[in-house]
């Protein structure tokens, strides 16, 4: 089992940054696929990014190239989000995840999830 609580969310304008974190708690953290998905109001839970076990690959949805960069650190359980340049179109709520199984691309499933934590960007 591993449990997700995630922090950093809130209100920023557009342009501006955001640093999303992850602890997770249980065992074996570096063998887990981590990721961050998002779900804005009425539309479905989307991929926005993840790390394989050692730090790499990363992969990222399109709509987020070039802007979010993710990042682990295994020795404290974390995964981050950092978020620059943001878009009023990246208001969501972002949730944390985990899987053991390792991607090779843009997508992953999640066996463990956080509870979110609200993004809101203003125009």
């Amino acid at each position: 089992q591993v449990q997700l609580v995630e922090s950093g969310g809130g209100l920023v304008q557009a342009g501006g940054s955001l640093r999303l974190s992850c602890v997770a708690s249980g065992r074996s953290f570096s063998r887990y696929v981590m990721g961050w998905f998002r779900q804005a109001p009425g539309k479905e839970r989307e991929f926005v990014a993840a790390v394989n076990w050692g730090g790499g690959p990363t992969y990222y949805a399109d709509s987020v190239k070039g802007r979010f960069t993710i990042s682990r650190d295994n020795a404290k359980n974390t995964v981050d989000l950092q978020m620059n340049s943001l878009k009023p179109e990246d208001t969501a709520v972002y949730f944390c995840s985990a899987q053991s199984t390792w991607i090779t691309r843009a997508h992953m499933s999640g066996d463990y999830w956080g509870q979110g934590t609200q993004v809101t960007v203003s125009s």
